[in-house]
């Protein structure tokens, strides 16, 4: 056991997601971010939760705090601390892992834990030579210096500063990255496409049966995912070209089999036992037994296989099968990504040598993977997504019977990775 007090997930609620430049492109991630913190804070008895975290991993220079600017614009009691976390895609994982770490069961009960990112609203800065430039120029104090500082301006320091969707310290791009993996792993286009196919249609059933009803917020004229296809079929996703790699006749991520670039955000509550007396009664809830922070070094392994590293690490520590787990949730990032995950924990030289843990823990269980959709089909705004999975895994999981278990896997950019276990109760 981490801690003296049972840690408790709590389901909160999350925006629409939508593409870039789409129907939510009008909000930046503070304005995306209110209606969701302020929903949950108005569902609360007493009014405020103990503290919060919140995360964006898209940079912006108007905010250093963005979990503070969110709380103070949703009018939420000032006296309420907030902080910020960041981890690229388990941006919010990660902050449900922090408040799970700060909750004594004593004076600190629940917290709000939330993430957002708009890519429709990115900034653009000056290059650092250009900033430096305009610092100084700022500085002098005469205009024979302004003018003096003037001849060191050259043309080549006229740069912008795009952020772009890129390792820093490979300069290659997330679908780049998983290109070269899915190839060393001999992941097939048709896998993918699968995959894709799958989470469409799962996301297309859960929003029809209403299973999303209480989880997403209207935002405007926008009431639900813009992403999900009902009409898509393994036909048209095999007649869309490569995104990534397309010189080598080899690529195989898509539009249609990789996540898109999306603008949402999303909440959950971490409580204690006495925190969750706040929530509504109705309020779906399970507890967090454990959790698994992986990281790799990406010049060896692949940039986004640190999950597969952390789910046997993790089961192996509760002496649990993939059997004994009844829910999967695993991030698509790219569809070929879960595959490649998959292959992993089911190869035994991989688990014996790689992730260290020389142990059979049977069949995976497909179809208890994502059955209510993933990111391939609602969509992936970075700091959002693991608020997005863990409150759907909650749901799903709390109408399960006691004891049955859920994990949840969220790869991330840097060689990263996050993994929790659930437990109904």
């Amino acid at each position: 056991m981490r801690r003296a007090t049972d840690i408790w997930l709590a389901s909160g609620v999350r925006t629409p997601f939508s593409k870039v430049d789409g129907a939510l492109a009008g909000l930046d991630a503070i304005e995306l971010s209110v209606p969701v913190a302020r929903h949950m804070v108005d569902q609360l008895k007493g009014g405020k939760p103990d503290f919060a975290v919140w995360g964006a991993v898209v940079p912006n220079l108007t905010w250093s705090n963005i979990a503070r600017e969110v709380l103070m614009e949703a009018g939420i009691d000032a006296t309420v601390p907030a902080f910020s976390t960041v981890m690229a895609c388990s941006t919010s994982m990660m902050g449900v892992i922090e408040a799970a770490g700060m909750i004594d069961g004593d004076s600190t009960n629940l917290a709000m834990v939330g993430g957002v990112d708009s890519l429709s609203r990115i900034q653009i800065g000056l290059d650092q030579r250009l900033s430096d430039w305009l610092r100084k120029f700022q500085q002098a104090r005469s205009l024979g210096q302004k003018i003096d500082h003037l001849t060191h301006l050259h043309l080549r320091d006229l740069k912008l500063y795009i952020p772009a969707i890129s390792n820093r310290t490979t300069g290659l791009s997330m679908g780049e990255h998983t290109e070269i993996t899915a190839k060393e792993w001999q992941i097939s286009r048709a896998e993918q496409d699968e995959i894709a196919l799958a989470s469409h249609r799962n996301a297309v059933t859960a929003w029809d049966r209403g299973f999303f009803d209480d989880l997403v917020i209207r935002i405007g004229d926008v009431k639900r995912d813009t992403i999900p296809r009902k009409d898509t079929t393994l036909e048209k996703l095999a007649r869309l070209q490569p995104s990534f790699d397309r010189t080598s006749g080899k690529g195989s991520l898509t539009a249609g089999n990789s996540s898109p670039l999306t603008d949402g955000a999303a909440g959950v509550w971490v409580a204690s036992e006495k925190g969750l007396g706040r929530l509504p009664t109705n309020t779906p809830r399970v507890k967090l037994v454990d959790w698994e922070i992986g990281a790799v070094d990406f010049r060896v392994e692949g940039l986004l296989m640190a999950p597969a590293f952390a789910i046997p690490r993790l089961l192996a520590r509760h002496d649990l099968t993939y059997g004994d787990i009844h829910l999967w949730e695993i991030h698509e990032a790219f569809a070929a990504q879960v595959a490649f995950h998959l292959k992993a924990l089911q190869d035994a030289t991989f688990l014996r040598d790689r992730a260290k843990v020389p142990r059979d823990f049977g069949p995976f269980p497909r179809e208890r993977m994502n059955p209510n959709g993933g990111s391939t089909a609602l969509g992936h705004p970075f700091g959002a997504t693991g608020a997005r999975i863990i409150g759907q895994a909650v749901k799903e999981l709390a109408a399960m019977p006691t004891g049955q278990r859920a994990i949840v896997s969220i790869c991330a950019d840097g060689g990263q990775g996050s993994v929790l276990l659930l437990e109904a109760a």
